[in-house]
């Protein structure tokens, strides 16, 4: 054992340790006090880092969420605007199928008339001053605005919201032949089809870059109803509606056949075909044909009626399908006292029973397009125009342009209504989608903020259990610690034995 005074080891020793355990001390205490593990860098360098990232993330989301709840803000507004707007355009359309009835004269069609165009200064002003923040909506400027929804660089999303501004809204609208079907008629033959009434190999017809010549074969006969249904099968926001309804072109009066002649007409529709016969020395007028026709519908899907007038024959099929009428005269032993004049049909010429026996009156229909959005019709071979469409990029006719003063100007403007109140509900639609999916980004938001907040505390809190067990035991460590030093403050005066 070596006793030296100049130097306590033993004190120094525990001198060493006390300090020690006084700086654990005061850490345990600065935990306990500020609820943290870490205080500082030195605390867990690299603990602090992932922690202050977490924090960010975090924080990051929280403001996310805020930033994607003024974009659902900003839609349930401009949805709201929108909602007005279809309740004036509901409005118009109803005063436009009131104006479209004949019952009307001039003055209630006008006063009609001034009614739509209030409901639609009504819609400009809903349009123009519908924002959020100072941002207009509907005037057709918010587009592609950013949301960033994310807690890093480029998490975002855009939105955009169309023009509801009334010479924004309406229908494009095409129809072809001008509205009228496409008849062909001819004298001294039957039908037997040409170019221009069928579909021939290599030949197409495009609405907005689709196809609808789908099920037709080379040779088969042109049909405005098919291929309305093929549009509104194949091409996405085009309606297509088809009509084949004829109107003879003169007064029916009455068909005589000759008492030694006879006569018959073929008639092909969509369900098939049937012949009615004409006797000899009978004479048909425009009721005697109706009925003869309609006798024989349900075999042809084509029917008859008289027109507004009640002179003239009409000829219809309900689906707008192709039909064709053929006749045929039979002359008996004295020529020149049977004549069917085919304009009573529709077409043009006569069959008699001398120099032409046969004839034929074929009709495609028509087709009426109607979209929200311009329509683009585009041919190869020129089957648009054999199926009366000019090829080209077609507009929409906009709420300014609805002119209610006839019947046909107020069925058109029934058709541009009707494409406004699509446009409008393709707009809520599509904010409705948004406001869902900001919706699914603020829970998801939310959700991760409160795990990464759960992350960072897992790093940077203490764990106060742990750390009061740590805490008591570097007080005890203090303690017992002071007491060895006074302890060993004490060895050198052994030193004082030896001197005695």
């Amino acid at each position: 054992m070596a006793l030296r005074i100049n130097y306590n080891f033993q004190a120094e020793f525990t001198h060493v340790n006390i300090l020690k355990t006084e700086r654990n001390l005061n850490t345990s205490l600065e935990r306990l006090a500020t609820g943290y593990r870490i205080n500082s860098a030195k605390d867990d360098a690299a603990g602090l880092f992932i922690a202050d990232q977490l924090n960010l993330v975090a924080k990051a989301l929280d403001q996310g969420s805020r930033n994607a709840q003024d974009g659902i803000s900003a839609a349930q507004i401009a949805e709201a605007s929108l909602s007005q707007i279809y309740e004036k355009l509901t409005d118009m359309y109803t005063k436009a199928q009131q104006a479209a009835t004949d019952t009307n004269d001039p003055l209630a069609r006008e006063a009609l008339q001034t009614d739509i165009e209030k409901l639609r200064d009504a819609i400009l002003k809903i349009s123009s001053t519908a924002e959020f923040n100072g941002i207009k909506l509907l005037d057709g400027t918010f587009q592609n605005k950013v949301i960033h929804f994310g807690p890093r660089t480029d998490q975002t999303l855009k939105m955009s919201i169309a023009s509801a501004l009334p010479q924004d809204l309406g229908a494009a609208i095409v129809k072809s032949n001008n509205g009228s079907p496409l008849v062909s008629s001819g004298t001294g033959a039957t039908y037997a089809g040409t170019d221009a009434t069928q579909f021939n190999a290599g030949e197409d017809l495009t609405i907005n870059g689709t196809s609808v010549v789908q099920g037709f074969n080379d040779g088969d006969d042109l049909d405005a109803a098919k291929i309305a249904n093929n549009i509104n099968t194949y091409v996405k926001g085009v309606t297509a509606t088809a009509k084949n309804e004829v109107t003879g072109s003169v007064e029916f009066g009455t068909i005589t056949i000759g008492s030694d002649d006879s006569a018959s007409i073929t008639i092909t529709g969509s369900k098939g075909s049937a012949t009615i016969n004409l006797s000899g020395g009978q004479g048909y007028d425009l009721t005697s044909i109706i009925n003869l026709i309609n006798g024989q519908s349900n075999n042809t899907g084509v029917f008859a009626k008289a027109d507004s007038t009640g002179t003239k024959l009409v000829l219809y099929t309900q689906d707008g399908s192709t039909f064709n009428l053929d006749f045929s005269v039979t002359a008996g032993g004295t020529t020149g006292n049977t004549t069917i004049d085919l304009a009573k049909f529709g077409g043009s010429g006569t069959v008699d029973d001398n120099t032409a026996t046969s004839g034929y009156v074929h009709s495609i229909g028509t087709i009426v397009l109607e979209s929200s959005d311009a329509i683009t019709i585009a041919g190869v071979n020129g089957l648009e125009s054999d199926l009366g469409f000019t090829a080209g990029t077609y507009n929409i006719t906009s709420l300014q342009a609805i002119d209610v003063t006839s019947n046909t100007s107020a069925e058109d403007a029934l058709r541009i209504l009707n494409g406004a109140i699509k446009k409008v509900d393709s707009l809520r639609s599509s904010l409705g989608s948004i406001q869902i999916n900001l919706q699914a980004i603020i829970d998801n938001n939310d959700f991760s903020a409160t795990q990464t907040r759960e992350a960072e505390s897992r790093i940077r809190n203490v764990d106060f259990a742990k750390e009061m067990s740590n805490f008591t035991k570097q007080q005890t460590l203090m303690q017992s610690g002071m007491a060895m030093l006074a302890q060993a403050n004490q060895l050198p005066q052994l030193v004082l034995q030896l001197l005695r």
